[in-house]
């Protein structure tokens, strides 16, 4: 019998393996029948997030984006990760492949991201009509009205 233990603590033993067992066949199911292109990301943090909890309890402005379980996550880090190691060797299937981003830079972490996400797309140019620009309209009667300086959004960069 495999034994998981998710990170919560609640469930363990051979219904968490058979969980991801199934799982791992909807996926296939659903990417080979329904053409689906299925891809997995894990955002991975590593021990330099304690800096970002030690600065978040330390400062009275930022301690509201602190939970109660981002501090017990730190006492579940050896649980999750173990969940997520079992996961990955149980739900890792070539119709469904995990990724792993590095994450501790958010906005490269996003990025990152969206880019292996684009190029795991597989991409053919559209054949499409040339497009030719007409030529800009012109009525020598019109003149163009002055608009209120106050419809206008001040330039500051």
């Amino acid at each position: 019998m495999i034994q998981c233990c998710h990170g919560n603590g609640r469930r363990t033993g051979a219904g968490d393996a058979a969980t991801l067992d199934r799982l791992t066949y909807f996926k296939a199911l659903l990417t080979l029948q329904a053409e689906l292109i299925k891809l997995q990301d894990w955002v991975e943090h590593t021990g330099e997030t304690v800096a970002v909890i030690l600065i978040r309890i330390h400062d009275p402005l930022k301690q509201w984006k602190l939970s109660p379980m981002d501090l017990e996550s730190r006492v579940r880090w050896e649980l999750y990760t173990k969940a997520k190691e079992e996961t990955f060797a149980r739900t890792n299937i070539p119709e469904a492949p995990w990724f792993i981003v590095e994450g501790n830079d958010k906005k490269r972490a996003r990025l990152n991201c969206i880019h292996h996400l684009l190029e795991q797309i597989p991409y053919e140019d559209v054949p499409h009509e040339e497009i030719t620009l007409p030529e800009r309209g012109f009525n020598p009667d019109y003149e163009r009205a002055v608009l209120p300086p106050e419809l206008q959004v001040p330039n500051r960069y």
